[in-house]
């Protein structure tokens, strides 16, 4: 049992004596000591591959800062790398497949990976840093959603137009549903076994969820993310999950129909309006815009005044960016921004 539970309270929707706060890319490029530990390590999937090395990267900003959760450091692109597509990073181009995954028959070869053998170095990252913890923080497992990762897949690199992908779901429906449900499948065991190794909260992270039409989000995207909940509350009924769909806003009711226990909210969705949407069903997290963090310092300060204002009263808020921290952002505007949510958070 975590020593500070805040955000798991919060995640259930009970009081909290001041909101939580974490960050996504709490971990990363911002911090000079990340900087330091990923030139040793030798490449981003090496420092991912390393559970010292990412115990102590996912240590970091606990350090720094006042946060209530760590989140494992890895990627959300492990579970196709595992599938043996041949991930790279290529500077200033991002993540490549040598073998992208665009006809039925290449999505037909493909296996759900075994995580604690494939993935082993995962969960033993996992196991690391949760003994490391030693129940200061809960820690955060995390994937990708299952149409994140066949975008990746598809495309076989990052993309703006999502040519590739929407071309083989609208041309190969039922061979598109079966990538889906082999990643649906893979996702749900791997943040099973993440939970067996020591998280204590699943987050899945849908990042190009909301670059597809209404119909197709419930299609391709939504649906399997409620496969992955249903096969979570089973497995680990007590581990709260968390979805992330970025420009999502127009789901939030849907998404918490899955019964997952919190949204991820971003910038663009008012807190406000988010509540109305969910009826208070579910919490909420966010939903600073990382861009603030560039700001002058009163800038911040109020910012972050306002996000919580928005939240208004009652339980169930866990601050956070709308999405990831940047990579040129000012590690001390960070601590700034902190302070500032225990200031104005602070109940009596």
């Amino acid at each position: 049992m975590a020593k500070n539970d805040l955000i798991l309270r919060a995640l259930r929707r009970e009081p909290v004596e001041r909101t939580p706060v974490w960050l996504m890319r709490q971990a990363g490029r911002y911090l000079p000591e990340y900087r330091q530990t990923r030139a040793v390590a030798g490449s981003f999937m090496d420092l991912c591959r390393n559970d010292e090395l990412a115990c102590e990267v996912t240590m970091q900003p606990l350090a720094r800062y006042e946060l209530d959760a760590a989140i494992l450091f890895s990627d959300i692109l492990t579970i196709p790398d595992a599938m043996g597509l041949g991930l790279q990073f290529v500077e200033g181009e991002g993540p490549c497949f040598d073998r992208p995954v665009d006809t039925p028959a290449a999505i037909d070869a493909l296996g759900v990976p075994d995580p604690e053998d494939e993935l082993g170095y995962v969960m033993n990252a996992v196991r690391t840093i949760s003994s490391t913890l030693d129940g200061r923080v809960p820690l955060i497992g995390f994937a990708g959603s299952p149409w994140t990762l066949a975008v990746y897949m598809v495309e076989g690199r990052a993309t703006r137009e999502f040519r590739k992908v929407k071309l083989l779901m609208n041309a190969e429906p039922e061979a598109t549903a079966r990538l889906l449900d082999t990643l649906a499948r893979s996702v749900a065991v791997y943040l099973e076994a993440q939970i067996r190794a020591g998280a204590e909260i699943a987050m899945i992270f849908d990042t190009w969820g909301g670059v597809l039409g209404h119909r197709d989000y419930e299609k391709f995207s939504l649906k399997w993310m409620q496969q992955i909940v249903s096969h979570l509350k089973k497995s680990s009924p007590d581990v709260p999950v968390i979805l992330f769909t970025k420009g999502g806003g127009q789901w939030l009711s849907e998404m918490a129909d899955t019964g997952c226990d919190g949204l991820g909210i971003d910038w663009t969705t008012s807190l406000r309006d988010a509540r109305v949407a969910t009826k208070d069903r579910v919490a909420l997290q966010g939903n600073l815009d990382p861009a603030v963090l560039h700001a002058p310092a009163d800038r911040i300060d109020a910012e972050v005044k306002r996000v919580i204002e928005e939240f208004g009263e009652g339980p169930g808020h866990i601050f956070n960016l709308g999405h990831g921290i940047q990579t040129l952002t000012d590690p001390e505007r960070v601590g700034l921004m902190v302070d500032a949510v225990r200031k104005y958070s602070a109940r009596t």
